[in-house]
């Protein structure tokens, strides 16, 4: 089994109604970290984001932790475009 704590992971938004992508928010080093990470998001979450239907999830990667988000989400649209 692979030590998942040496992989990288970015948290990505999206909304489950609409598939609407709200991009990467964060990109963080360790299973462990980005599911707190993940959980903090989705715990500091407005319930009407909640009700309109945004959710984040764990998506493996190989960008560095703590890449600028704006840069991640474009890197990871240009991935999906190829």
């Amino acid at each position: 089994m692979t030590d998942k704590s040496e992989f990288s992971f970015a948290v990505v938004r999206f909304n489950e109604r609409t598939y609407e992508s709200g991009g990467v928010v964060a990109v963080i080093k360790g299973i462990e970290a980005a599911q707190r990470t993940l959980n903090d998001f989705d715990w500091c979450q407005s319930e009407e984001n909640r009700r309109a239907g945004w959710r984040y999830f764990l998506e493996k990667t190989d960008l560095p932790p703590g890449m600028d988000p704006e840069k991640a989400t474009t890197l990871r649209q240009v991935r999906f475009d190829l």
